[in-house]
């Protein structure tokens, strides 16, 4: 695919250029997980099969908030998260929790946020030990991401935008996350931590 005229320099080759939401045609731009969707398919969403369904909704959020030079250098991510989903049910729950307690840093008297990264974090290490699988752990996995799982996190990423230093912030917590995603994905060892502190589009 050939890269659009209005490509700022360094964006890598045959990728659209960088922009904020979701896109109708290549031609318009791409957000970050739509580029990382054309990298692992050809496919055109901003919702890929090889992604972790909350570190997508976490680097849809992150592209959709940074400033424009911010998301231009987190674009060489979209390789990384084109194949990001660790097969461990507790890695969505340890997620949730780690952006839980980053937002706590921003706004760390916050009782909410204290109880929700809490929740987050108990039921990562529940499920790390769970020796369950199957139709019924994926529909319990379901139902967790679709209700407090997605609300812990719009939460904590309302709080971590009002940061001053919020690009700086959230490109930090997207490359972390991405990391750790692959290096669970690719089997290494990644004990859950207790507690220290996708998002769709409108």
């Amino acid at each position: 695919m050939p890269v659009p005229p209005t490509s700022r320099p360094g964006t890598p080759e045959g990728l659209p250029t960088p922009g904020r939401f979701a896109h109708l045609h290549p031609e318009d731009g791409a957000c970050l997980m739509e580029a990382a969707s054309l990298l692992a398919t050809g496919r055109f969403t901003d919702s890929p099969a090889g992604t972790h369904p909350v570190l997508a909704a976490l680097a849809r959020a992150v592209n959709d908030a940074v400033d424009d030079d911010t998301r231009h250098a987190l674009w060489p991510l979209a390789a990384d998260l084109a194949d990001a989903w660790p097969a461990d049910r507790a890695y969505g729950p340890l997620l949730v929790g780690t952006v839980v307690d980053a937002a706590r840093r921003v706004r760390p008297t916050s009782r909410r946020l204290r109880r929700r990264g809490a929740a987050d974090h108990a039921r990562a290490a529940r499920l790390a030990r769970a020796r369950t699988s199957g139709a019924r752990a994926r529909v319990a996995d379901l139902l967790w991401w679709h209700g407090p799982g997605h609300h812990h996190l719009e939460h904590a990423l309302r709080v971590l935008l009002t940061a001053p230093d919020a690009d700086r912030r959230l490109s930090r917590l997207l490359r972390d996350a991405v990391t750790e995603a692959r290096a669970r994905a690719a089997g290494a060892p990644a004990p859950v931590a207790p507690p220290s502190g996708a998002v769709r589009r409108p």
